[in-house]
């Protein structure tokens, strides 16, 4: 049983609960969305497996979950990103930010999100247990698109690019170069 680390609004840890139930109840909890850009701004893509437990079938950023209990923030997206997509890089943790929003079928995400943006200038090896398609497209043709095709997108995707505009994710990853 997988567990999820639950927080109070300031990210404080409270305690852990399994991460089905924390979905079904609604707890505020800590997550991340990591943000894969290549060198011509283009955003990473994924489209969630068709037998996920929820949000089966959507577009997403590069990879997205939970800490487990005793890791980071960094620690688990680069875990995360390494099983869903095959992919090492280094990332960096640019903003948080709460949300909540209704999945469907009872289901609830209300998290305290925190954005990792990489750099990566080549193609995906993903587990096609977690992902069923991918693909490169302009940062900025994905905001219009999730706004404009709410429904083929993750809630928390559309809401990541209202809290953090795409030109501040473009260049938080132009920065990238300098700082390696």
């Amino acid at each position: 049983m997988e567990q999820v680390i639950l927080v109070d609004p300031q990210d404080n840890e409270l305690g852990t609960q399994d991460k089905l139930q924390a979905h079904l109840c609604g707890e505020l909890h800590r997550a991340f969305s990591v943000f894969v850009l290549d060198a011509d701004g283009q955003l990473l893509l994924q489209q969630r497996a068709a037998d996920k437990y929820h949000t089966a079938g959507m577009w997403s950023n590069t990879c997205d979950g939970h800490p487990r209990p005793g890791e980071t923030v960094l620690y688990a997206a680069q875990r995360r990103l390494a099983e869903e997509m095959g992919i090492a890089c280094s990332l960096v943790v640019r903003a948080a930010f709460p949300y909540r929003a209704d999945l469907g079928d009872g289901l609830v995400e209300h998290e305290i999100d925190h954005l990792l943006i990489g750099r990566y200038d080549a193609d995906p090896k993903p587990d096609p247990n977690e992902v069923g398609a991918w693909k490169w497209m302009d940062l900025g043709a994905v905001a219009e698109d999730a706004e404009a095709h709410a429904e083929q997108y993750v809630p928390w995707l559309g809401i990541a690019l209202t809290y953090v505009p795409y030109d501040a994710i473009l260049a938080w990853a132009h920065a990238l170069d300098s700082e390696a």
